[in-house]
């Protein structure tokens, strides 16, 4: 098939749409990406990229197309709306015109927000009839309100438009949580559009280096907090724990990773003295997470207690598991539903910073084996449900449903 995904995240930033586009091509699909200027997360083009350099790129025999947009910058609001539309903007622009010499037979958006990335798969859709395949990793407009804190109901209103108009116009709509069903059925009634198409793990982390040169770790019983360390992760519930915790000098959480709220983890170590129990190590890259894990004894995940929130199941949750490391976890909803079908771990309510610490102290006391147990059913459950090979199999029936166009 040939097909053209569209994604506003691509690399060298490090999202799925990378192993999407990469194992497709590898399968002997002809692929395009349609995407941006990297400057995820710290809002700055990347080195050896820009207006002139790197528009166009072939990379393990994907095609890659760069639409210019306006930069994220530290992602305040303002400058996180002026990204996000002109990314729509300007990759709508490059797609009327791939429309000229290209013949699709799909299009996969891949969405872990903005919804807005849909606007240039739209635009091919009506030029060619093509169907699109939306791959929702986030809810809009709830992330929109919840996460972005928006209130004004005019412009929810607008963007719940909006995706009702996306979902509309896909052929499928691909979930990453089954939880999402309900928030879309709300919308219209589009259940025979639905795929549960979930996380994978990265290779680079599932069968990477564990030798990869990384930061130095204390001695102690090790809890790993990996990846964003935003709003949606519930830091505060997080860093009260490690306050709770901080006469019991054996355990150490350490934090991989950096993001919006990392100033105020910094400032909370500081300010109640926590230099002792709590290390932040910065951020790497995926090739550095088997090393960072494989030294970890406990893995940890976190969402706020928000209804959205209860709806999704974090991607780092597949990512611990290909490790085969143990899990705690502050969450609510699907997420904790998962481990504990697994058997990979332990779960406390969202937010509930004193069961958390509870349950870390408790996992401090397990036996080698005890957690080696769990570590294990995470390895088990994540082979039996989220391997890349499994789940681009997946989606290789699912994009057959639809009707395609002659080779």
């Amino acid at each position: 098939m040939k097909i053209l995904i569209v994604t506003q995240y691509y690399f060298p930033e490090s999202f799925k749409s990378n192993d999407l586009s990469f194992e497709l091509q590898k399968r002997g699909h002809d692929v395009t990406v349609l995407t941006g200027l990297p400057n995820y997360p710290e809002g700055k083009i990347y080195d050896g990229y820009g207006v002139f350099k790197n528009r166009r790129q072939n990379i393990n025999g994907v095609k890659i197309i760069r639409s210019l947009l306006l930069l994220r910058g530290k992602g305040g609001g303002l400058r996180l709306f002026l990204n996000y539309f002109s990314f729509a903007f300007f990759a709508s622009i490059k797609a009327f015109f791939l429309n000229f010499n290209n013949k699709y037979d799909a299009v996969i958006v891949h969405e872990p927000s903005p919804i807005t990335q849909f606007y240039p798969a739209l635009v091919l859709k009506k030029l060619q009839k093509v169907p699109v395949y939306f791959w929702l990793m986030d809810l809009w407009p709830e992330s929109l309100e919840i996460a972005g804190g928006v209130k004004n109901k005019s412009v929810l209103r607008f963007f719940e438009r909006m995706v009702i108009n996306f979902y509309e116009n896909s052929q499928k709509i691909l979930i990453t949580s089954k939880g999402f069903k309900k928030s879309i059925l709300k919308k219209g009634p589009f259940e025979s559009k639905l795929e549960y198409f979930p996380n994978w793990a990265e290779d680079a982390i599932s069968a990477g280096d564990q030798n990869y040169p990384v930061s130095k770790l204390p001695e102690g019983f090790k809890i790993m907090f990996a990846g964003n360390v935003g709003e949606a992760q519930d830091m505060e519930a997080i860093m009260d724990a490690t306050l709770l915790l901080k006469s019991n000098a054996e355990i150490k959480f350490i934090i991989v990773g950096d993001g919006r709220k990392m100033p105020y983890v910094q400032e909370f170590i500081q300010n109640h003295h926590l230099q002792e129990t709590v290390f932040k190590v910065g951020r790497f890259p995926v090739e550095a997470m088997a090393s960072f894990f494989a030294k970890a004894d406990v893995m940890l995940v976190s969402l706020k207690d928000d209804p959205i929130f209860n709806l999704t199941v974090p991607a780092k949750v597949q990512a611990y598991m290909s490790a085969a490391k143990p899990i705690v976890a502050m969450l609510n909803g699907e997420g904790a539903e998962i481990i504990e079908e697994a058997e990979c771990g332990l779960s406390v309510p969202a937010g509930n910073s004193k069961q958390l610490a509870e349950t870390i102290l408790k996992m401090s006391g397990f036996t080698v084996s005890q957690l080696h147990q769990m570590g294990s059913n995470s390895r088990d459950f994540f082979h039996e449900n989220y391997q890349l090979s499994i789940c681009i199999d997946n989606l290789e029936r699912i994009l057959h449903i639809g009707p395609l166009r002659s080779l």
